[in-house]
């Protein structure tokens, strides 16, 4: 399934609903208005097999941290086809949630959601402002795989500028991970 072009910055924020793989965290199911903070939220889509989420994952634990400091919600949503990539399942989903994962941890099996936003890769961060705006599009850095080799840093810098009520210098990156993986 090829995804549309989405939701780009300045567009709104796309609802959902969609169960929690992380029981400790969130309600068994969750909303984009559950996950919403008191200056909005971070929305990643992820997964459990690719080599760039697992390469960033401490980065997006630091994230998420920072995120509730700064009154934003936090969530990752998995939409990978759980068929042909069984590491991707629900069982499996739950199983890296219990290894620590600090944030609600929900599952998009229909992949309606990764359509309606346009999610192209994992990870791939989406920013919206209080006001249910997406603010920011793409990546975190320049070197999902290894923080050691980033130079950049877009994710944090367009949260630092949101919350300053600066303009967002850069809205919109392409993300750098493994694709979406859709159902056949």
């Amino acid at each position: 399934m090829a995804t549309s072009m989405g939701i780009e910055p300045g567009d709104n924020a796309a609802d959902f609903e969609l169960p929690n793989a992380n029981a400790k965290i969130g309600g068994g199911s969750m909303t984009l208005s559950d996950i919403m903070g008191e200056n909005g939220a971070i929305i990643v889509f992820t997964c459990n097999h690719c080599p760039y989420v697992v390469g960033s994952e401490p980065r997006i634990e630091t994230i998420a941290e920072r995120a509730r400091q700064d009154g934003l919600g936090f969530v990752g949503i998995n939409s990978n086809d759980p068929v042909n990539y069984e590491s991707d399942s629900w069982d499996n989903m739950v199983k890296r949630a219990g290894r620590g994962m600090t944030y609600p941890y929900l599952h998009d099996a229909s992949q309606d959601v990764a359509n309606a936003y346009g999610a192209e890769r994992t990870p791939e961060f989406y920013l919206i402002d209080l006001t249910g705006l997406v603010s920011y599009r793409g990546r975190m850095d320049d070197s999902p795989r290894d923080p050691s080799h980033a130079t950049t840093s877009e994710l944090i810098d367009a949260v630092d500028e949101m919350l300053s009520g600066a303009g967002i210098t850069v809205p919109r990156t392409d993300s750098i991970g493994c694709s979406v993986k859709w159902k056949t």
